[in-house]
This record gives structure tokens, C-alpha cells and sequence, in this order.
């Protein structure tokens, strides 16, 4: 139960932030400009503001398992370059927001039941509570 508690939770949490992402398409100053400090082309924004919540809702939504591994392995990836690039171009203590939500993806992906992996068994699912 409490692994279970543990999972909705971390996920919840991480698809929130991830749906966060939608301001990166509105073109704000804050969110261009942080971009271009950063040294990124204006496209990646659009990619990202399209991709994070399009991986969020397949977190969050039952089956899809080989999708849901192709979801947690491209936040993960962007994540792991936004806590390097915030590190570098950004300075003080900006970079630990990604590494908090990389952090929450993790425990995700280690906490989500059977039925959410792409391995998952009769047995295992048997087995789920």
C-alpha cells in the first residue's frame, strides 16, 4: 500500500511539472529568454512544450507500457541536460529544481506497479494487490 501511496504520488507530482511545460509555447520573455541564455534554439522550446505534457498524460493513463518506458526515458533524458544546463549557464542553486524533478521521475519509475512495466507477467499481475 504504501508503495503504491509512494507512486501516485512522485507521479502526480513529476506530471504536474511536466504539464508545466505548456508555458514554454506561449513564447513569455522569462521562458525565450532563458532558452537563449542558455544557448538553445527557440524550436526546442516548442518541442518541449509539446512533448512534456504529451509524456505526462501517458504516465498517468493506464497500459501503453512500451510507451511509458519511451515517456520516462525522454523526461529523464531532458531533465538530466536541463539540471546540466541550468548548472552551467544559470549559476547558484536554479539547477537543483531539475534535479528535484529528475529525483520524482525516478522514484516513479522504481515504484509503479506491475501492470505499468513493460515486463510485466501473469504472475506479477497476479500478485499485484
Amino acid at each position: 500500500m504504501a508503495r503504491k501511496v509512494v507512486y501516485w504520488a512522485s507521479t502526480g507530482l513529476a506530471c504536474l511539472a511536466l504539464f508545466g511545460s505548456l508555458s514554454y509555447l506561449t513564447g513569455s520573455e522569462q521562458v525565450v529568454a532563458g532558452f537563449a541564455k542558455a544557448g538553445y534554439p527557440q524550436h526546442l522550446r516548442i518541442v518541449l512544450g509539446i512533448a512534456k505534457p504529451i509524456a505526462a498524460v501517458v504516465l498517468l493513463l493506464p497500459g501503453f507500457a512500451l510507451l511509458k518506458e519511451w515517456a520516462y526515458a525522454g523526461v529523464t533524458f531532458a531533465l538530466v541536460m536541463a539540471t546540466i544546463s541550468s548548472y552551467l549557464s544559470e549559476g547558484g542553486a536554479k539547477w537543483i529544481l531539475p534535479l528535484a524533478l529528475l529525483t520524482l521521475v525516478g522514484v516513479s519509475y522504481f515504484t509503479r506497479p506491475p501492470s505499468r512495466r513493460l515486463s510485466a507477467t501473469k504472475h506479477d499481475l497476479a500478485a499485484q494487490p
